[in-house]
């Protein structure tokens, strides 16, 4: 590539993925080209007083402009928190609720706290939350120069919700240490056809289901399955994307225009449990913390009994804390099952599990 045009197209704002689209390269070619020529943004500080006086919030920017780096990272152990970035359908002020708390709780550690997210209207992008706050986009690219400009000690992902989990990966492959979950256990949850086979090992019922990576696929598992069924995509959290189809023009349409499937990214199909009753579960652990995992402590903090049946997306439905029509050997079931998926899965820290009991068996969504 041309270094003065790279130069030019980083000042004017392109990515290193767009740059890479638009030549025919792999972003980490676009990457390594770029580091090579020592191509690197300069942080400043947002100025909060409007050129009145001197600023001190250590609230930053990066820019391309060649000028000054005026950040000034300490030696003290660094820990990275990825955010949420916008609020949207399935990630909301929950996720930033962790995000603060992490930020508090690593403080009490004696760490310094460095935040990275992309959304003024949350409560981590106030300035003094952290001890350092970088508002930039939720990408590989600039969380990497934030990390190693830092040299953070590790970074976490599970807090902000699905887009920082879909980091994980290859912030690992660049050498970024993830606390908690590893980016396989989360990759293992969240691949359709990976969790599927993970339930079938451990003897969890699921809906009879199987996995598309393309149109003719899902119309020729959905008419095995029987209509409606209960389509969604690999790698989203929250529900985004999910449909109930009840007939093959309206799954066409949905693969069509919904979602991007791939091999990479497979597509769920699901036996809809109509008149099912949905259960959300979450629990806490530290099962990665050691190398037997039957050592660990797995805590269930609550199950959230949907009063709406199964299939009305969590964000829209009323809950009751703790279930209210369910009787104790469901509720016995559901904590077995989120412990052997805990343990399974090595979880460090948070998990989520959706539960629909119909006829009185337990299935995981």
């Amino acid at each position: 590539m041309d270094p003065n045009l790279l130069a030019r197209a980083k000042a004017c704002g392109f990515s290193d993925r767009q740059i890479a689209h638009l030549t025919g390269r792999t972003e980490d070619e676009v990457r390594a080209e770029r580091e090579r020529l020592g191509l690197l943004p300069a942080y400043r500080l947002v100025d909060t007083c409007a050129a009145e006086f001197e600023a001190y919030t250590p609230y930053y920017y990066s820019t391309y402009d060649r000028g000054e780096d005026e950040t000034k990272p300490s030696d003290r152990r660094k820990v990275m928190i990825l955010g949420g970035g916008p609020n949207r359908i399935g990630q909301g002020i929950e996720f930033d609720y962790c995000c603060v708390h992490a930020a508090f709780a690593l403080k009490e550690d004696g760490f310094e706290t460095i935040m990275v997210n992309s959304n003024p209207e949350t409560v981590s992008t106030d300035y003094d939350t952290s001890d350092r706050l970088y508002f930039e986009p939720l990408t590989l690219e600039d969380v990497l120069h934030i990390y190693r400009r830092e040299n953070c000690w590790g970074a976490i992902v599970q807090f902000g919700g699905q887009t920082p989990l879909n980091l994980a990966l290859g912030l690992q492959a660049n050498g970024v240490r993830i606390i908690g979950t590893t980016p396989q256990s989360i990759e293992r949850a969240e691949d359709r056809k990976l969790f599927a086979a993970m339930l079938d090992k451990l003897g969890i019922a699921q809906p009879p289901n199987g996995t598309a990576t393309n149109e003719e696929e899902a119309v020729a598992v959905a008419a095995r399955l029987g209509y409606p069924v209960l389509v969604r995509p690999s790698f989203v959290l929250g529900g985004r994307a999910m449909r109930i189809v009840y007939s093959e023009a309206e799954l066409r349409r949905y693969m069509r225009e919904a979602v991007d499937a791939s091999p990479e990214r497979p597509v769920l199909v699901d036996k809809f449990l109509e008149d099912a009753i949905e259960v959300d579960v979450d629990c806490i652990a530290d099962v990665g913390n050691f190398d037997d995992p039957d050592e660990g402590t797995i805590v269930v903090g609550g199950m959230l009994e949907h009063i709406e049946f199964a299939g009305v997306h969590s964000g829209d439905a009323a809950m009751v804390l703790p279930p209210h029509t369910l009787g104790e050997e469901l509720i016995d079931t559901m904590r077995r099952h989120t412990h052997a998926m805990a343990r399974e899965l090595r979880v460090s820290g948070l998990m989520n599990v959706q539960y629909a009991i119909k006829d009185g068996r337990v299935y995981v969504l």
